[in-house]
């Protein structure tokens, strides 16, 4: 598998795990359900619990091996990012522009 689909691959996962843990936390949430009329005697909500904490768990890793993955773009940006701020004639120290008033 080459880097690009790799990449690809973590985001699809990244994305499809995040509404997982999305949607049990909106199940998780009580005054929602109490609004929809849902109670836990329709929903397993221990089943959702671990559903939300694992997803959670598997999300945290998926952006860190997100970051992980794309560091040398993450740092060649904020490289140009600084460089372009310092090199600026038009501001000053605080950042900003020469005209006045």
């Amino acid at each position: 598998m080459d880097r690009n689909n790799l990449i690809f691959s973590v985001d699809l996962a990244m994305g499809s795990v995040f509404v997982i843990s999305f949607v049990t936390g909106l199940l998780k949430f009580t005054l929602l359900l109490r609004l929809i009329g849902l109670n836990a005697l329709v929903l397993p909500s221990a089943r959702i619990s671990d559903i939300h904490d694992w997803s959670g768990i598997l999300l945290g890793f998926l952006v860190f091996l997100h970051l992980y993955m794309n560091r040398r773009w993450i740092i060649s940006m904020t490289g140009k990012i600084l460089a372009t701020t310092r090199s600026d004639p038009a501001t000053d120290e605080t950042g900003m522009t020469g005209k006045r008033d």
